[in-house]
């Protein structure tokens, strides 16, 4: 899959690179769905990283797993979790145990990566220590603005929240330190005045 190409957007709206190899004694990837093919483009293009890697792999909400190619390129740990929720645990260990020069890239949907660099700056890295390329599914995770609770994998504008059922207009801004763009009751002014539902993140 190719690199995703995003139309211009706000300013808070993160971009994204390609993933490069980076110098360092250690490399962590975290990547979910398609961000697979991402970690496996990098590794192909020398083998110098694959003693010193540690991979930590969620398959996509989409369905799409690509957790036999990961392993087939033999890094010393790999790691499938069913979801990021279930794989913060060990991320979060690796980081804190982690020496000077580790090296993190994260691959996949926005949301994956937004709470990757959330975690790396959590343990002391700035947020651009983080390598981060886009593949995959445009879904969102979006936090409403008004109860708090985070919705993911948002494919539809406007949506109903899963924590408060209002009706929200999913925005372009994103808030790094939420890892998560924001939803806006749409009908506040005009109470059931809601317009279609709209698949803008496929």
């Amino acid at each position: 899959m190719i690199k995703t190409v995003f139309e211009p957007a706000i300013p808070s709206r993160p971009t994204y690179g390609v993933l490069t190899p980076g110098v360092g004694s250690a490399h962590l990837f975290v990547a979910d769905g398609e961000g697979a093919d991402a970690v496996c483009d990098l590794f192909a293009q020398g083998e110098g990283l694959k003693a010193s890697s540690h991979i930590i792999y969620i398959p996509g909400a989409n369905g799409c797993d690509r957790s036999a190619a990961l392993q087939a390129l033999g890094v010393p740990q790999f790691h499938r979790s069913p979801s990021f929720a279930a794989a913060q645990s060990r991320l979060a260990k690796v980081l804190a145990d982690a020496h000077m020069g580790l090296q993190v890239y994260a691959a996949g949907t926005e949301g994956l990566m937004a709470q990757v660099a959330a975690a790396a700056q959590h343990a002391g890295l700035p947020y651009e220590a983080v390598q981060m390329e886009h593949r995959g599914s445009l879904a969102r995770r979006v936090q409403c603005v008004h109860c708090k609770g985070v919705t993911e994998n948002v494919t539809l504008d406007p949506f109903v929240c899963s924590h408060c059922g209002l009706s929200l207009f999913v925005r372009d801004h994103f808030s790094r330190r939420l890892a998560a763009f924001q939803g806006v009751n749409i009908d506040a002014e005009d109470p059931g005045l809601v317009p279609a539902s709209v698949e803008r993140f496929k």
